[in-house]
């Protein structure tokens, strides 16, 4: 399975004490290649878990891979604030919006499933998720 990882699915992956961590355990196990993701992400998970250093392991480990650079994407992520501007996302849901519009293929995994449900890839593209049961 190819996926883009979100904040909340490491958060609950890496807590045994997250109401999502036997869920998050159960979805990194089908996993065959390690899970994109961005540096916004990585910074909200540190934020969250309070240690860099399992952040980190979770791609010395092979998790995570990371393949977003905002530098090479930086009109496009604008594009994204403005058009989404009333729910104020934050740079990490901009990236990952941007991400499953370069990796089609891929599933975005999130426990937030209410803006995800109202995000866009190429403005009017569902973007394909994995989410908790009763999260979508």
């Amino acid at each position: 399975m190819k996926a883009i990882a979100d904040t909340g699915f490491l958060v609950a992956f890496a807590n045994a004490r997250d109401l999502h961590h036997n869920w998050a355990l159960s979805v990194a196990e089908q996993m065959t290649e390690p899970l994109l993701t961005c540096e916004a992400v990585l910074a909200e998970a540190d934020f969250h878990l309070g240690s860099i250093g399992l952040v980190l392991e979770m791609i010395f480990e092979g998790l995570l891979t990371l393949s977003f650079d905002c530098n090479d994407h930086l009109p496009q992520l604008a594009a994204l604030a403005k058009r989404y501007k009333d729910r104020r996302p934050d740079l990490a849901d901009l990236c990952l919006i941007r991400m499953s519009e370069l990796y089609p293929r891929h599933s975005v995994i999130t426990v937030d499933a209410e803006d995800f449900a109202v995000y866009r890839r190429h403005k009017r593209e569902v973007i394909p998720l994995i989410c908790p049961p009763g999260r979508k």
